[in-house]
């Protein structure tokens, strides 16, 4: 995201265009944008005013709207939405201050697997729940999507993937990404294999 930034010259319009390339056909008002993507309103008029005259956008009464006629679609998708957006180490810094995390997964769009049914699977103890819903809403503004996620205590999850519970089954069965494991919880999975 930093680098795309400095090349761009503004760390804003790269949320916002990830935003709309990863939501055509919705419409968005400057406060749909400001909440989705974290950004101040004055600088939500400047880029949306910008996107509007090199017609990446469109702009309607009711907001603005991805333009599907804009020439570099391809181009710009490859890079912002195609490319890994999200450094793994940036999001186990974000979750790990959230409480004991034991285990971290991602699936979904952290992996470019569109079939999965999480994007986000959080497991362990004394987790407060608003801490781990900002880092949630960070991730989601960087990223331009809302992010599907799953939190478990510890004693849930292990009691979930004994009964061989069918979301625990189908994010660990399919293809995920452990980021954050820990010993204990290791030890218990791996008795599961």
């Amino acid at each position: 995201m930093e680098i795309l930034g400095k090349i761009f010259n503004s760390p804003a319009r790269i949320k916002i265009m990830r935003l709309f390339l990863s939501n055509k056909g919705k419409t968005f008002t400057n406060k749909d944008i400001a909440k989705r993507s974290r950004i101040s309103p004055e600088i939500i008029r400047r880029e949306v005013k910008l996107l509007d005259s090199v017609e990446f956008i469109k702009k309607r009464n009711s907001g603005a709207i991805f333009n599907p006629l804009f020439k570099y679609t391809k181009e710009f998708e490859g890079l912002l939405i195609s490319s890994n957006m999200i450094d793994e180490e940036a999001i186990v810094n974000t979750f790990k201050k959230v409480g004991r995390v034991k285990l971290l997964v991602i699936s979904g769009v952290f992996i470019k697997n569109k079939d999965s049914r999480v994007d986000l699977l959080i497991a362990g103890d004394k987790m407060k729940k608003s801490k781990i819903e900002e880092g949630i809403h960070k991730l989601e503004a960087e990223m331009g999507i809302e992010l599907s996620y799953a939190i478990f205590t510890t004693k849930d999850f292990i009691y979930r993937l004994n009964m061989y519970d069918k979301l625990i089954r189908d994010i660990l069965d399919f293809p995920h990404k452990v980021l954050l494991e820990s010993k204990e919880l290791n030890l218990r999975v791996a008795r599961q294999a």
